[in-house]
């Protein structure tokens, strides 16, 4: 049994994965003349060699320029059952799918069609594939408090169908302080909060994330280590970083895969999930993420073990579903390595 092998048959958790992130070129093409829109692209290939970028921005330049494509709800429901479809090949069993409202209904396209188009597939996912999940809706936070807070009430009519709310989009300049009195009003409704810090922006981000928007797991994260009260607290409290590690090299947030702090994470006690957080544009679902994590930080059985058992912990399920997950793949991985270690 190799290590690849173990990877490729776990059972995992995908907890951060942004739903518009897993367009692909050829679904995008497809959607454009579908809804006879004008791409600034000849064909796929020309798609694919513009996803190079030098930075958060450059990257959510071209992001927000293919969501254009998505007008109905068949586009919405399209996109994320392909997600899905993708995500079984990898043994996903449980995905916590982020969505960006804003993205859309300010090019008039409704809130109702993006969640009716979302929902539908994710229950055809759970039906189909046995994939369970729950959604999470995102504030851009380069817009304003006002403009989030306007999506919230017109969410929450919807809010049997979504189990939390979070925060994405550029970070620099926009510290999660910014978003308060939104996630106040979101948490008086029942949701549940989690935030993008402390990936381009700096570890005071995390620590405003957790005290002021009390959110149960922050998103990337990988900047703790510069702060150790802020590490040993994060130890403490077993708050979860939910990593995108081929997501941070494409972003250089690292230079290179190598320089990357996932190990040194794990290690030092945090409770630490991997994901693929936008796919398509980073070149790497989540079992490529584990795989080339595995190969170039040097990542072990018991690495590995921990970063799946860490994706069901750190997630949105009730405790018997994260026990059942658990049992499974603690099963799972004590057949393989006693097959690994026995006799030849």
């Amino acid at each position: 049994m190799t290590l690849a092998e173990l990877i490729r048959r776990i059972p995992k958790a995908e907890l951060h994965l942004h739903i518009e992130g897993t367009l692909e070129p050829e679904l995008m093409m497809a959607l454009a003349r579908r809804n006879h829109i004008t791409l600034p692209y000849a064909d796929i290939n020309e798609i694919r060699s513009a996803y190079e970028f030098s930075n958060l921005q450059s990257f959510l330049d071209i992001y927000y320029a293919g969501a254009r494509v998505l007008q109905t709800e068949r586009d919405f429901y399209d996109l994320t059952y392909a997600y899905l479809e993708r995500a079984a090949q990898d043994n996903v069993r449980h995905v916590e799918i982020f969505f960006d409202p804003q993205t859309h209904t300010e090019r008039n396209v409704s809130f109702r069609k993006v969640i009716d188009g979302i929902c539908s597939a994710l229950h055809k996912g759970e039906d189909d594939l046995g994939i369970s999940s729950r959604l999470i809706m995102c504030f851009l936070r380069h817009l304003s408090a006002a403009d989030a807070l306007a999506t919230l009430e017109e969410a929450l009519p919807f809010k049997d169908r979504i189990t939390a709310v979070g925060l994405d989009s550029s970070e620099v300049g926009h510290p999660p302080s910014k978003f308060a009195a939104v996630f106040d009003r979101a948490r008086s409704q029942g949701l549940l909060t989690v935030a993008h810090a402390g990936e381009e922006g700096p570890p005071a981000y995390i620590v405003e994330a957790l005290d002021l928007l009390k959110v149960r797991r922050i998103d990337h994260g990988v900047r703790c280590l510069e702060d150790p009260a802020l590490l040993a607290r994060l130890v403490k409290e077993q708050v979860p970083l939910t990593v995108c590690p081929l997501s941070n090299v494409k972003l250089r947030v690292f230079k290179t895969l190598a320089q990357h702090n996932l190990k040194r994470l794990l290690d030092a006690g945090l409770c630490v999930t991997v994901n693929s957080d936008d796919p398509a544009y980073f070149g790497g679902y989540v079992g490529e993420n584990y795989l080339r994590c595995q190969e170039t930080l040097g990542l072990d059985a018991d690495d590995i073990h921990a970063l799946a058992r860490n994706s069901f912990q750190a997630s949105f399920l009730d405790d018997a579903d994260k026990a059942r997950h658990i049992r499974e793949l603690d099963a799972l991985v004590s057949e393989m390595t006693n097959r690994r270690s026995g006799p030849a």
